[in-house]
Formats: C-alpha cells, sequence, structure tokens
C-alpha cells in the first residue's frame, strides 16, 4: 500500500468511526469507565459513619484523634488498546477480515478516549510483543495508532495471550483500562489476565467469523492454519468432520467464558460479519449501571 491509498484508507476509517465515537458512545463510554479509580486527595477528622478502612493510622497516631483519607476520582484515564496481530486476524469469510475490524473497533475506542481527553495506547502482539505506541492524547496521536494498525506487518505469525498482558503490566504502571482485542485462538491465558486484571480494569473483545464457527458444506477442502503454516485436507459434508468441529468449537467457548467469569473481567463477543454497535453499547451500558 503506497502512501496515498493509505492515508485514504485512513481517512475513510476516520470518518466512519468518530463519527460513532461522538454519536454513540461517548456517554456510555464516560459514564462506563469513568471514575473507576480513586486517587488519594487529603485527610480530615472522622466523622461518625465514615469507612473505617479509610482511617489514616500514621496521622491518628502523630495527633491522638481519628483522622480518614479523602479520595476522589480520578476524571482522566489511561486507556490501552491490547491487540492480537497474529496471522489468524488474516482470515475472512465475508468483505473483510478479522484485521480490518479489529482495526476499525480499535479506531471506535481510540477516538472514544480522544473525546473524553484521555491517553490512549496500544500494545500489538503476536507470539511476542511486535509494537508498543505508548499512551499519548489528542487526534493526531489517534490518527497514528490507526496508520499504524492497517499497514503493521508482524515478525511471528503465532499467538501468546499471555505474553502480552506481561508486557503490559510492565510497562504501564498506572491502573489503566486494557481493551484485550483478539480472536482467542491460542495458548492458556488464564493465570496472566487474572494477574493483569489485579492491576489493571481488563476488558475482553473476543472477534470472529462465523465460518470459523461452523464448517459449510463445500466438500473437499484444503485448510491452511496461517499461524503454523500447516495444511490439511479434510471432507466438510462430512457429519463426523462437522459435529468434531462444533464440539471443538463449543468447548473453546465454554473455556473463554470459563476465563473471563472467573477472572471478573467483562468481555464481549463481535462477529466481523455483524454491526458492532449494539454489542458495544451493550457492554458499555452494562459496565456503567
Amino acid at each position: 500500500m503506497d502512501t496515498k491509498e493509505l492515508l485514504q484508507k485512513v481517512r475513510q476509517i476516520e470518518i466512519k468511526t468518530r463519527g460513532l465515537s461522538a454519536q454513540l458512545f461517548s456517554g456510555e463510554y464516560h459514564s462506563a469507565f469513568k471514575g473507576k479509580g480513586m486517587t488519594f486527595s487529603e485527610v480530615r477528622d472522622y466523622s461518625h459513619g465514615d469507612d473505617i478502612r479509610n482511617i489514616d493510622w500514621n496521622v491518628t497516631a502523630r495527633f491522638s484523634a481519628p483522622f480518614v483519607k479523602v479520595f476522589e476520582e480520578e476524571r482522566e484515564l489511561c486507556v490501552m488498546l491490547l491487540i492480537d496481530v497474529s496471522a489468524s486476524g488474516s482470515f475472512g469469510s465475508t468483505t473483510q477480515t478479522k484485521k480490518d475490524f479489529i482495526t476499525e473497533i480499535a479506531a471506535v475506542l481510540a477516538f472514544s478516549s480522544a473525546l473524553n481527553n484521555d491517553k490512549i495506547g496500544v500494545v500489538l502482539f503476536s507470539d511476542k510483543v511486535e509494537k508498543f505506541i505508548p499512551p499519548k492524547k489528542g487526534k493526531k496521536h489517534v490518527l497514528r495508532i490507526i496508520r499504524d494498525l492497517i499497514e503493521f506487518s508482524p515478525e511471528n505469525k503465532g499467538t501468546d495471550i499471555a505474553a502480552g498482558l506481561r508486557y503490559l503490566s510492565n510497562v504501564i504502571k498506572k491502573k489503566s483500562t486494557v481493551f484485550l482485542i483478539s480472536d482467542f485462538i491460542g495458548n492458556n491465558f488464564s493465570d496472566a489476565v487474572k494477574i493483569a486484571n489485579k492491576k489493571h480494569d481488563i476488558i475482553g473483545m473476543r472477534i470472529f467469523d462465523q465460518k470459523e464457527k461452523e464448517l459449510p458444506s463445500v466438500g473437499l477442502v484444503k485448510l491452511f492454519d496461517n499461524e503454523s503454516g500447516k495444511e490439511i485436507w479434510i471432507n466438510t459434508s462430512s457429519s463426523k468432520t462437522k459435529d468434531a468441529h462444533k464440539k471443538w468449537w463449543l468447548k473453546h467457548e465454554a473455556e473463554l467464558n470459563a476465563i473471563f467469569t472467573k477472572s471478573g473481567i467483562d468481555y464481549v463477543s463481535l462477529d466481523i460479519d455483524k454491526p458492532y454497535v449494539r454489542p458495544l453499547m451493550g457492554l458499555f451500558k452494562k459496565r456503567g449501571a
């Protein structure tokens, strides 16, 4: 893609996603994520009814009278997009690939952050961390993120979600809202996401294509695994093959649900061939309730 084509693509995504962010997500975004963090403000005399967990024992001992810590909501967030750029993202049975869809979702979230004056950063990962874009504010920074997502080509093809989560926790010290965007077809990441969610506010966004869910009956076909490079012939018209694939998919979904539920993490599944506005609004409203 030459420079002119790249700029046109960035502009197309900006026009579509910036409008969605302004019209649909800014209010829901604010109620869903603002005020989740608390920062220390001052100490004052203890009053009846104050939470004893907020007593400042050092000040209390110094003055021989109870004092409590006063906190205020953090109005400025740091939002991080932790994005899977493994080779499975190149799959797409419709007019777009999972990578294209992820780029659009990331743009919506980035513009929502910018509209709310929040910092936005990105970690791109495959089976290693491929790129880190430090969090900053502003439209120029958002456009840089979109451009990088469009033209970025990862060095590796595999998936290691845990590696991305560990890197995020090491490089981002302030508690942040983190959108983990992936098809989650990879290695086990349950321990890593539990640990990361203790430090940050993790939200899972699972991207999938309907053809991954249920095999179409098109006879004998050769499948190519983008991540491993392996090829295999299967008979998609075989009921045994279709049943085996369906069982695998249901098991995969159950395991994914269990990981997020046990970790206390909100997440949403997004089909690349369906509108994403309503599912995202549902996620934001659920968090803001």
